[in-house]
């Protein structure tokens, strides 16, 4: 039996690719968050800093930023009523306690809660600890929440060690 070397290996090199990019973003991995899609809220929060994904935080606490804009954060980012709610309601629907399901980036946040900075979640604060802060205040980082310093694949939902 002679079988070609290159179909073989075009198709194991192709099988191989796929099992490496569905094993990095299965569900349930706490290191993927699925990057935003809603135009108006790439375009309107990603402006100014990464969209941070919707399931980053709960519900509770994007209906409260998006209510709170005209101090957002010490900026003035309001937008006109539609807009508005088009972005709370997509943040809404897909935040990290979206449809009685808990992302693990939540643990040790009591329910109810509405943290306003992902960086302040517990499980964040875990996950960041060995972090100087020497490390934060570094030109190329400036702040905790410039994921995309430290997560070079940021803006496509990857956070894992880089």
């Amino acid at each position: 039996m002679n079988i070609p070397f290159r179909p073989v290996f075009m198709t194991l090199l192709a099988l191989s690719t796929a099992g490496l990019v569905f094993t990095r973003a299965q569900a349930g991995d706490d290191e993927y968050f699925a990057p935003v899609t809603d135009p108006a809220t790439l375009s309107e929060c990603g402006s100014c800093h990464l969209a941070f994904p919707p399931s980053m935080l709960p519900a509770a606490s994007w209906k409260r930023m998006m209510a709170e804009l005209q101090d957002h954060f010490g900026d003035d980012a309001s937008l006109d009523a539609d807009t508005t709610a088009a972005v709370t309601r997509y943040l809404v629907a897909n935040a990290g306690d979206a449809g009685g399901y808990r992302r693990d980036i939540l643990r040790g946040l009591p329910r109810g809660a509405a943290p306003q900075r992902i960086t302040e979640l517990p499980k964040w604060v875990h996950e960041h600890d060995e972090v100087s802060d020497a490390e934060w205040r570094a030109k190329d980082v400036g702040s905790k929440a410039n994921c995309p310093a430290c997560h070079v694949d940021a803006d496509k939902g990857y956070f894992e060690d880089d």
